[in-house]
């Protein structure tokens, strides 16, 4: 798992959007040089990259949850034919 640079705690989705906000305030008010800046928006980028993927994970997750909804339905309403989902 990921970690955060400033602790040794686990990378969440919700610490990456958090530390994404604190970096976009710092660049917003002006305030970075040159080269915190480039740290700043390759740090971002990373942070951004991480979000992206926890949030296609949650998305597969939730559609095998559809899938797996709509595969009970169709077994209950088929009655002793059940359907397979494709592995």
């Amino acid at each position: 798992m990921t970690t955060t640079p400033d602790s040794e705690a686990p990378l969440t989705y919700e610490s990456a959007v958090e530390r994404l906000e604190a970096i976009i305030a710092r660049l917003d008010a002006g305030q970075a040089g040159l080269r915190e800046t480039l740290e700043l928006c390759r740090e971002g980028k990373g942070l951004i990259e991480f979000a992206a993927a926890e949030l296609e994970v949650v998305s597969q997750g939730l559609e095998e949850l559809r899938l797996d909804d709509l595969i009970a339905r169709l077994e209950a309403a088929g009655g002793s034919d059940p359907v397979r989902s494709p592995d």
